[in-house]
Formats: structure tokens, sequence, C-alpha cells
């Protein structure tokens, strides 16, 4: 297959992708009435936390479901997740946290409930100011502090952890592939 018929394929599954994606999304309000931010509150209504939006001891404890980027509580209030630890813990939307908030201010968060997972494999892309990883037919969002740690270039195979069972645009980074002739890092 020529390059010029490479280009032309991947092309028509990106296009094929986002149509998807938008149907998906269309259908998803159509279901709920209402729009994904929206979708993440109802989840987070189903948790059932030990300590529900309380205070203790000057702390405020807040359960909620991670969306691809922040965290959303039962009533749609949205907290943002520091990119770092959501790279580092691999977090994927429908994953439950609980956010400690702290006398001071300080936000504390912990990964309570992750949903199932799995693992495919794609490659990293760059496009309107955004990485993404294109896999099965699909471009996955993800955060920038994961290819900056694990050190991502455009081209590279890449493992993304998805949700099992739900659609999602976005993914964690759980490894970057070597690319052919490269040795892989080992740290000691």
């Amino acid at each position: 297959m020529s390059q010029a018929s490479k280009l032309a394929l991947i092309k028509e599954m990106i296009d094929s992708a986002e149509s998807n994606l938008r149907s998906a999304k269309q259908i998803l309000i159509e279901l709920t009435g209402s729009s994904t931010k929206n979708v993440y509150a109802k989840l987070a209504k189903e948790i059932e936390p030990s300590v529900k939006g309380g205070d203790e001891d000057g702390m405020k404890i807040v359960e909620g479901v991670f969306n691809g980027e922040t965290m959303v509580d039962p009533k749609g209030k949205i907290y943002p997740v520091p990119a770092n630890y959501a790279s580092k813990s691999k977090l994927i939307p429908g994953d439950v946290l609980k956010l400690t908030i702290l006398e001071d201010g300080s936000y504390l968060y912990k990964q309570i409930g992750p949903i199932e997972r799995k693992k495919i494999v794609g490659v990293l892309t760059y496009e309107d100011g955004q990485y993404k990883v294109i896999a099965n037919g699909k471009a996955y969002r993800v955060l920038l502090a994961s290819v900056t740690y694990f050190k991502g270039e455009i081209g590279d195979r890449v493992t993304i952890v998805i949700p099992e069972l739900e659609d999602s645009e976005f993914a964690a980074i759980e490894n970057i592939l070597p690319r052919d002739g490269d040795e892989i890092d080992v740290e000691e």
C-alpha cells in the first residue's frame, strides 16, 4: 500500500471516528436529556460514599466521578484534578474519586472506585492543540502530563487504558512502546 493510500485511509478512519463520536454524543443527549457533563453528575449521584459531602474536623469531603479532565460531584459541580495526579494514577472517565478539601484550601484526591478497564495500542498524534492516540479507528484525548512524563513523540506506538464498557473520548497512557531498534530503558 502506497504512502498516499495509507494517508487517505487514515483520514477516512479519522473522519469516520469523528462522525461516530458526534452521533454517539447526540444519542446520549437524547437518552439522558443532558450533556456529557450532566451524565457524569448522574453517575456521581449513584455513588454510595462512606462520608457524603460533609465536613469532618474542618475538612470537607466530596466524592465524584472523573470525566477525563475534572471531577464532577453529584450536584454537577466541577472540581479541577491536577493533570500530574490524573496521569500518574492513570485515571480514566468513570473512576470514582474522593476529594478532601483541607482548612487551608488544599485539595487532596484519592481514587476510591476504579471502573473496569481495558488496554489497547494506538499511535500518538497531535491535532487541534491536543495530544490524541488513534486506536481501533477512534481518537482518544490524552493528558499532556502523560505525554511529557513518558517522553512521547508524535508517531509513537502507545498502550492506553480506556473504560471497558463505556465509550470515552479520553484515555490514560499506560506506556510508550519502543520503536524498532530502540532499547527499553530499565530504571534501577
